[in-house]
């Protein structure tokens, strides 16, 4: 394998014999293969792909696709019944919530049995055990067995131990969704260092903003198959696609999926090098050619949006517009079916797939009450654009409260520029500067 991968996956496979009834493996013996008393179940089927060294890669899709299996066994805790799998490097994973510890076992020694496994020698681990204490933030718990502790101070510790011993190769299944807001904006933090330092990165996660957000590309993955590698944006519409269709359309959408080149070079990354109008005297205007070539329309469950615009004051649509201005988003469509009840939202993301803000109407816990099938509608949303110099994109959506419906949705239905308006003393993606800095030296 080349020394520039990290993983490498060969037509990989694992089935499972499924038994009706338990006499049946007694039977599967005795047969000694001349007749089959159970069912074939793949989990995963030929799998086939590469992950760089320093590279970050998503894996999403529905429950029972096959991730945790494909984890487990690029991590050697399962064996596969075809393929190969080439690893290059110290693997660590968190792979469920407890696994590697013994429950009877303190922290602190379950922290020297995962440091072990991983390879670390007990002065290694020493010398990083104070690192993964303060990690963790567990305090004194760390003396009791691990059986004691809840959920949230399992993952921490989890974590802790798999982050900070320094892997080539760092594997994160969904585990990070048990841990609260702060611990989880550490971890992420904690795995941008790890980017930073060369270890790729194995993401499983059902949140679509962090897989964008931290994943260089993704994968799809259905019915233990993969479906697509690709951008994260791309693979993201393309799981969201397909779990908003209804059931009957969802082999068309993957026949689709299918089709499509696997390595998929995001267009993205070309409006990303956009060139910013830069004016002494900004002015608002259209832009005929600013459009976006990632509209991702979901299927019309009960409503049709039309148009998703900017206007300024003076009603005039336009997708060329001057910073720290108020425009007005207007989303207008139409009811093709019955609801009680229905809220509309709109949000604008940036070119890497990050929501920046969003708006719902009405406001949480509100909704538009029994509105007539046939209706046209039409939502003015009003914002402030304090945006930094850049291309942006616009989505919008109908909503029902009732099992979730999605009436009717768009991303990235329309894309806009925020013109530049002269020196800028602030970075990011939204200004919330109030006055210029303030400098002394005593």
């Amino acid at each position: 394998m080349s020394s520039e991968l990290a993983i490498k996956v060969e037509k990989l496979s694992k089935c499972y014999h499924i038994y009706e009834k338990p006499h049946d493996r007694l039977l599967q013996m005795f047969a000694r293969g001349s007749k089959q008393f159970f069912r074939e179940f793949w989990a995963v089927r030929e799998l086939s792909f590469e992950i760089k060294r320093g590279e970050t890669v998503g894996i999403v899709g529905r429950n029972g696709s096959g991730k945790s299996t494909l984890l487990q066994m690029i991590c050697s805790t399962l064996n596969p019944t075809a393929g190969n799998i080439v690893t290059n490097g110290r693997i660590a994973a968190l792979l469920e919530l407890g696994s590697g510890f013994n429950p009877e076992f303190t922290g602190r020694e379950n922290v020297y049995l995962n440091a072990q496994v991983l390879g670390l020698s007990k002065e290694e681990t020493d010398d990083r055990f104070d690192d993964i204490l303060a990690f963790a933030e567990i305090g004194e718990f760390i003396e009791q067995p691990v059986k004691t502790y809840s959920s949230g101070m399992m993952v921490r510790l989890a974590f802790a131990v798999q982050a900070m011993v320094d892997p080539e190769i760092l594997i994160v299944d969904e585990a990070l969704a048990v841990g609260d807001e702060k611990f989880q904006r550490k971890c992420f933090a904690r795995l941008e260092e790890l980017k930073s330092k060369g270890t790729s990165i194995l993401f499983v996660s059902h949140s679509g903003p962090q897989v964008i957000e931290l994943c260089d590309r993704a994968l799809l993955m259905e019915r233990g198959q993969l479906i697509m590698i690709s951008s994260p944006q791309h693979v993201i519409r393309s799981y969201q696609r397909l779990i908003y269709a209804p059931e009957s359309e969802q082999s068309l959408l993957l026949e689709e999926f299918a089709k499509e080149q696997v390595k998929f070079i995001a267009k993205d990354e070309l409006r990303s090098k956009e060139q910013v109008v830069v004016s002494n005297e900004p002015v608002d205007s259209f832009d005929p050619g600013l459009t976006p070539e990632t509209t991702t329309s979901y299927p019309e469950l009960g409503a049709r949006i039309e148009t998703i615009e900017i206007h300024d004051a003076d009603g005039n649509v336009v997708n060329v517009i001057t910073p720290m201005q108020r425009y007005r988003i207007v989303m207008t469509g139409v009811l093709t079916a019955v609801f009680d009840r229905i809220y509309f939202g709109i949000h604008f993301r940036s070119v890497s797939g990050a929501v920046i803000s969003g708006q719902r109407y009405p406001e949480e816990g509100c909704y538009v009450e029994s509105p007539e099938k046939g209706k046209k509608f039409r939502v003015d949303f009003w914002f402030d654009m304090n945006l930094f110099p850049g291309s942006y994109f616009i989505g919008g959506g109908v909503w029902s409260p009732v099992d979730g419906v999605c009436a009717h949705r768009i991303m990235d239905a329309s894309m806009f520029r925020v013109q530049s308006k002269g020196i800028l003393n602030s970075f990011g993606y939204c200004d919330l500067v109030a006055a210029p800095a303030e400098f002394r030296m005593d």
